[in-house]
């Protein structure tokens, strides 16, 4: 049996390692962070070239089935993928991590607005945690801003003051507090990613009394299986 792993998450590693040996898995990676944590087993870095260059990869590699493990906000190729898969018959899942739920949080559809909040709030410190892409959106907010990236954003603008702070997860409970406080940050922008390695922020903005700003993540394409955990998606593999 072979399986495409649509990957790029802790999750989508431990399924490949899951599944190994049983299995043959080849990871598929956007290939935008350099020097990438790699799963075990086969990896390939890079786009397919839309529905239609992922339909002939499908049928190239004589894959059987296909599961999505990529990023929650991943929204291109988790739609790409739903509609490949769709018409060319193969049975697909969507490994969704469940979200957080946003208790006091103020929740907001995109960066955009994630940005006007923070300015019609006249937030002064904020720690923003939406990624590279997503820094853009508050190059116009008078604010200074914490930005954490595992990557420097490439050909984006960012906001004048600021501080880049390069890091990969997880963190820790004791670290993100300390963070917040040394940086005597206002206000938290963070997206709803679900799962583990990034909660501790939100948990330590909270019990600080610090605003969380929060953006939703997409939906699903209708009509998409999702699975919320590494061994549900393992079952549902072996089960194929």
């Amino acid at each position: 049996m072979r399986v495409l792993l649509l990957g790029g998450t802790a999750e989508a590693r431990a399924l490949a390692a899951e599944l190994n040996p049983d299995v043959t898995v080849v990871s598929s990676l956007a290939g935008r962070v350099p020097d990438p944590a790699l799963p075990v087993g086969a990896v390939r870095i890079g786009g397919f070239g839309g529905v239609d260059g992922l339909r002939r990869w499908l049928r190239d590699e004589g894959v059987d089935a296909v599961v999505d493990a990529t990023h929650p906000f991943a929204a291109r190729i988790t739609a790409n993928a739903a509609r490949a898969c769709r018409e060319e018959e193969l049975p697909h899942v969507v490994l969704a991590r469940p979200a957080w739920p946003p208790g006091d949080a103020i929740v907001v559809g995109s960066d955009v607005e994630a940005a006007n909040v923070v300015a019609r709030n006249h937030y002064a410190r904020v720690f923003l945690t939406t990624g590279r892409s997503g820094s853009a959106a508050f190059a116009g907010v008078d604010a200074w801003f914490l930005i954490r990236a595992v990557t420097a954003p490439d050909d984006v603008e960012l906001p004048p003051r600021h501080h880049l702070l390069l890091s990969r997860g997880p963190y820790r409970y004791a670290d993100e507090r300390k963070l917040l406080e040394e940086h005597r940050i206002d206000a938290l922008v963070t997206k709803n990613s679900g799962g583990d390695m990034t909660r501790d922020k939100v948990t330590a903005a909270e019990d600080l009394g610090i605003p969380v700003i929060m953006v939703q993540r997409p939906g699903l394409p209708d009509d998409v299986r999702a699975v919320p955990t590494v061994a549900d998606a393992a079952a549902w593999v072996r089960a194929l």
